[in-house]
């Protein structure tokens, strides 16, 4: 039985990926699945596989479900298509979209076929993980309201704590028209002398 080594690259930075094996009469819901878990995202989204060529341009849609959006051709459903019915050549491309709305696309690239099957894995599995991979949610949705208070409660003003806009200097007018350079910072004592 075959077992195909796919690298799924998070397409904005190729440095962050996971190498993930799976048997060749798994389903294209199997990898979906192997995906989530290899960079910690949730199921609770709309995702679909995409056919590839060598520049990455997207063919035959693989999708999870059939979804009320134009179709150039009917969809494969994921859990119908097996992996190695759509491996085409020895480095098989596919693009994977998740959650349509945030928008994640990973480039999947077949970089390994292997006769030998490891009794010691559960495919499909994770076999390596290299970058720190994106929060699916963001800080705010992790850490919850708190921590958006603790932001909201820091954020500078303009103008605060001696921030600037770029280009301003301490000689700009205020807004009355006088000149914001003119005085002692700290003022001057009471008998008119300065500190």
């Amino acid at each position: 039985m075959a077992v195909l080594k796919f690298r799924i690259y998070l397409e904005e930075d190729d440095a962050v990926y996971r190498d993930v094996v799976i048997k060749h009469t798994q389903s294209f819901a199997d990898l979906h699945g192997a995906i989530l878990k290899a960079y910690e995202f949730d199921s609770k989204h709309q995702a679909t596989f995409y056919r590839s060529n060598d520049n990455w341009l997207r063919g035959r849609e693989i999708s999870l479900e059939k979804y009320d959006k134009p179709y150039k051709a009917e969809p494969l459903l994921m859990q119908e298509v097996t992996i190695g019915s759509e491996i085409r050549d020895t480095n098989q491309k596919f693009i994977y979209q998740y959650d349509f709305v945030k928008n994640w696309v990973f480039l999947v690239e077949l970089i390994n076929v292997s006769k030998e099957e490891s009794s010691r894995l559960t495919y499909p599995a994770i076999t390596r993980t290299e970058g720190i991979g994106p929060q699916q949610y963001g800080t705010r949705s992790l850490l919850g309201s708190k921590f958006a208070d603790i932001e909201e409660k820091y954020d500078l003003v303009a103008g605060a704590d001696g921030f600037k806009e770029e280009g301003e200097s301490d000689t700009d007018e205020g807004d009355d028209g006088e000149s914001t350079d003119g005085g002692d910072e700290f003022g001057s004592s009471e008998d008119g002398g300065e500190y």
